[in-house]
């Protein structure tokens, strides 16, 4: 399992928003480069940017400040917020993400999502948010809760050509009371498209209870800046050596 570190950037600086919430915002005296770089030396391979302002105004805003991360870390970067037509994504691209993340535009013009995954340029580059209160997708910046079912969504893009599936449980997000195993697992077993879990990881057994489902990795933000979960030992639980499990049983 994947372990990747999130940021949060709302004008410019690391934010938590608790269950989406704009005006339960945590503020983070941390510098969003110097973030990053301390996570590709923890062990992080990718790292998750989200454009709090771009999610909120329909318009992605932080282009340029991702473009810097990218640029000092080198490391493999999926970012989203605010992303709503093709050349959004192609700008995202062209700064250096690997992977461009879209929730609010798939579901409200569905058509147009599944033609944009489908083209050529971005097999393979696109990730699907599937935000969820109660298994039912949230939108625009989680403040419109629509009537469709992740799990549903997560069966007709079965067979795209996704890079992966972004499930967060809107609930648990920021709370860093665990995840919401069941819904994820859920998730996770509805299609072929790789899931990303995201939403309430606190501790280190929070890592351990993850990978126990089967999905490709966890988004972790909060924890990392409160101190309450260590990069490295995320990443170790994630990545246990041969014979690890074996010499802890014995």
């Amino acid at each position: 399992m994947e372990i990747v570190p999130s940021i949060d950037l709302r004008g410019g600086k690391i934010v938590r928003l608790q269950q989406g919430d704009y005006g339960r915002q945590i503020d983070y005296a941390v510098d969003p480069i110097a973030a990053a770089q301390s996570y590709q030396q923890a062990g992080a391979k990718w790292l998750h940017i989200v454009d709090l302002d771009g999610a909120k105004e329909g318009r992605p805003l932080q282009g340029e400040r991702i473009a810097q991360i990218i640029a000092a870390t080198g490391l493999k970067v999926q970012t989203g917020g605010g992303v709503r037509s093709e050349a959004d994504v192609q700008r995202l691209l062209d700064a250096g993400a690997r992977r461009v993340v879209m929730g609010t535009r798939a579901m409200e013009d569905w058509r147009g999502f599944e033609q944009l995954v489908h083209d050529a340029r971005f097999s393979g580059k696109m990730v699907l948010a599937l935000d969820a209160r109660d298994g039912m997708i949230a939108t625009r910046a989680w403040t419109q809760t629509t009537t469709r079912r992740a799990v549903d969504v997560a069966q007709i893009v079965s067979g795209w050509p996704l890079a992966a599936i972004l499930y967060t449980d809107v609930a648990k997000d920021g709370m860093m009371n665990g995840s919401n195993l069941e819904h994820t697992r859920a998730l996770a077993e509805a299609g072929k498209v790789p899931v990303i879990a995201s939403g309430g990881v606190g501790t280190l057994q929070h890592i351990h209870d993850l990978c126990g489902l089967p999905v490709w990795g966890v988004i972790i933000g909060r924890s990392l800046y409160e101190g309450t979960l260590d990069l490295r030992q995320a990443i170790a639980a994630a990545h246990p050596l041969p014979g690890a499990e074996t010499a802890q049983g014995a």
